[in-house]
């Protein structure tokens, strides 16, 4: 015979997913299903851990335990970065992925710290700087609702922002068509970057951050950012909920033997 959080878990996995717990609703108190009968405070508190466990649910002080988004958000690649979006419009990208997606949003789901900070090794790599020279770091946290997915921190040379929406914490994107409309408004219009993801464990300030479930890995993304001229605009690194997000990519296949028969 299964123990009794076991049958418990397995009962709430099948009100999962029929429906009666929707993604992002909150399962019941512990006292409240041990006051239906359902078991002790331990076995409750067992079968929760089993749903964290298998991925159903998410645990957090504060919001309880709350059934996981079933259907990730769907993390586009070029396409969020298109032109048309954030300088003739005002889809920043991570508003580009919930429109993507089929998802609401609010503006405000992004707040951010900025701050001058000292380069690190790696931004000082991507910027051509000393090691230490000072940056301006600019912090993002992004939730779904109440549901952390990633955070994002751009990096930029004091003379490119200086005095710009980019250096305002106030939460939300910085103003209409958000950093990328910045900095072209101050002269540096992006023209391509190279993204770099991996894979790897969580640290301990990231779980408690993205709330996230007890080994789920994220994934973390670096980003530059250049102008036409090769200008380093932007670094970033971005930390994702490993499944809070699908990747997408969309793009031309390369031809480079049609290029050196052209040449000849």
């Amino acid at each position: 015979m299964a123990p009794k959080w076991r049958e418990l878990a397995d009962k709430l996995a099948e009100q999962i997913k029929s429906g009666k717990y929707g993604p992002g609703k909150p399962l019941p108190h512990i006292r409240e299903l041990v006051e239906a009968g359902e078991g002790s405070k331990s076995t409750v508190h067992a079968a929760y851990k089993a749903l964290e466990a298998e991925g159903l649910v998410t645990s957090s002080r504060g919001h309880g335990t709350v059934v996981r988004q079933r259907v990730p958000l769907k993390r586009l690649g070029i396409a969020r970065y298109d032109k048309a979006k954030w300088r003739d419009g005002d889809e920043v990208a991570f508003i580009a992925d919930r429109v993507a997606s089929g998802r609401t949003y609010r503006r405000n789901e992004q707040t951010q710290a900025v701050n001058l900070v000292e380069a690190s090794p790696e931004v000082a790599e991507a910027h051509g700087l000393p090691v230490g020279a000072e940056v301006y770091a600019r912090a993002r946290l992004v939730k779904e609702g109440d549901q952390p997915t990633h955070t994002l921190t751009s990096y930029y040379r004091p003379e490119h922002v200086e005095g710009t929406r980019l250096v305002d914490p106030t939460p939300g994107p910085a103003g209409r068509g958000g950093g990328y409309r910045v900095l072209y408004d101050a002269g540096y219009e992006i023209d391509h970057m190279r993204e770099e993801i991996f894979a790897r464990a969580a640290r301990p300030d990231e779980v408690k951050l993205l709330q996230l479930p007890p080994g789920e890995p994220v994934v973390e993304l670096h980003r530059t950012t250049y102008t036409a001229d090769d200008t380093v605009v932007e670094f970033a690194v971005g930390v994702h909920a490993a499944s809070r997000f699908a990747w997408e990519y969309d793009f031309k296949v390369p031809d480079s033997a049609k290029g050196r028969e052209e040449q000849q």
